[in-house]
């Protein structure tokens, strides 16, 4: 059912509960992970061992409930911080997804450190969260945004974004995986040419951080984004990590209890990183999701989740090319093209594709995917994607291509 004989897909899937449902009268064919990967099992149990067993508020309570709740949340920031390759745990920031990380630097660092005339320079495959963040800091600053392109193929064009860089930026966000080419960028060299040019970098790795082994000190980055639920977790959970010295740098971004130091009538000091940007009760239950989610992924081993990921969507690229009149976006097959697979059928509408492919029990995604710059790029207003995760199987992709066969049939193209 998988390409690779070696990778345990039959044990994977059975961590799923969610594999298990019927759509249409067939077992659901889930190729949407890139919006939302269903929930591992793991994570499933420990949120439901927290809830019934643990259940209290974190970090201030001296009762054995808050304890207990307060080492599951911490060790979920322990073992975020391992999966990441981060050195500190207090560089971890516990938020609600990528999208408020991204707006966390954009306030907290891009408030206090750009100004007017000042540059920032994003990439043409952006999704939507990391580019609205900064077009609002602009705004409120005066700074200007360029635009790294991409080639026919949907690879971000290094001589450009090099050039880009002689403009003097204050910082380059990128994604780390596009989710729709599939692109995965070069961010190690990518940190190397902006730090040599004066820039942070902000990588959005929401689509990312669930396919790849990383280390962030290898990767060079100044600030890292992901989000719970493409991670096999529950959603309202995310993750930013920037670098201590950076963030110990930073204001708050949200003010209120957990983090502060001091509070008086004249003023307030504010507590050291993390809990300076953890106003508030977090999200505990969510926290310890991820946390068991991300365990369960190191326990496969990011290796073999890459290798996995990769033979998936080679095979589906190659199956895909088999069906008349579809047109691929993205990289053709190769070590830096990975999942999602974006798509359009000629005379038929992505939406209408998603709504046919579901009557044969298959989720694909239709529409912009939130990269309406990209999409411009590409010239089309919409595709349909599909997108794939650690359980994902060959036999699932043959599904997706019968299904576009159907759909052809209907639409008589």
């Amino acid at each position: 059912m998988t390409v690779s004989a070696t990778y345990p897909l039959e044990l994977v899937r059975a961590q799923f509960p969610a594999l298990e449902r019927e759509v249409a009268g067939q077992p659901v064919a889930y190729l949407d992970s890139g919006a939302s990967a269903q929930q591992v099992l793991a994570s499933i149990e420990a949120v439901d061992d927290y809830v019934r067993r643990h259940h209290s508020n974190v970090h201030r309570g001296a009762h054995t409930l808050s304890g207990e709740a307060t080492e599951l949340y911490e060790e979920a920031r322990r073992t975020v911080a391992a999966h990441l390759g981060a050195g500190d745990r207090r560089e971890v920031i516990f938020v609600r997804n990528a999208t408020e990380a991204i707006n966390l630097v954009a306030r907290a660092w891009g408030d206090a450190n750009v100004g007017a005339g000042d540059r920032l320079l994003l990439t043409e495959m952006e999704h939507h969260s990391n580019v609205v963040p900064w077009q609002q800091l602009a705004e409120r600053t005066g700074a200007e945004i360029d635009w790294a392109p991409i080639d026919a193929e949907g690879r971000l064009e290094m001589e450009a974004f090099a050039a880009l860089l002689e403009r003097g930026p204050k910082l380059v966000a990128v994604t780390q995986v596009s989710n729709v080419l599939g692109t995965e960028n070069p961010l190690a060299e990518i940190s190397r040419l902006a730090h040599e040019a004066g820039a942070l970098v902000l990588a959005d790795g929401a689509q990312g951080a669930p396919k790849l082994p990383l280390d962030l000190a290898e990767l060079g980055v100044d600030f890292y984004a992901m989000t719970g639920h493409k991670a096999y977790a529950p959603t309202g959970i995310g993750v930013l990590w920037g670098r201590l010295e950076l963030l110990r740098e930073m204001p708050p971004f949200l003010g209120g209890g957990s983090m502060i130091r001091k509070v008086t009538r004249e003023g307030t000091t504010f507590a050291d990183v993390p809990a300076r940007f953890e106003a508030g009760t977090p999200a505990i239950t969510q926290a310890i999701g991820l946390g068991a989610a991300l365990r369960w992924l190191d326990g496969v081993g990011m290796e073999n989740v890459r290798a996995h990921e990769t033979e998936i969507a080679d095979y589906a690229l190659a199956r895909l090319a088999e069906v008349e009149g579809l047109k691929l976006f993205g990289p053709p097959r190769g070590p830096d093209r990975l999942g999602p697979v974006s798509f359009e059928l000629d005379g038929v509408h992505a939406h209408d594709v998603s709504e046919i492919l579901d009557r044969h029990g298959v989720a694909v995604r239709a529409g912009h995917h939130c990269a309406q710059v990209l999409m411009e790029r590409l010239g089309v207003a919409a595709t349909a994607r599909a997108s794939f995760g650690v359980y994902t199987t060959t036999a699932e992709i043959d599904r997706l291509v019968e299904g576009l066969e159907d759909a052809r049939r209907v639409f008589g193209v």
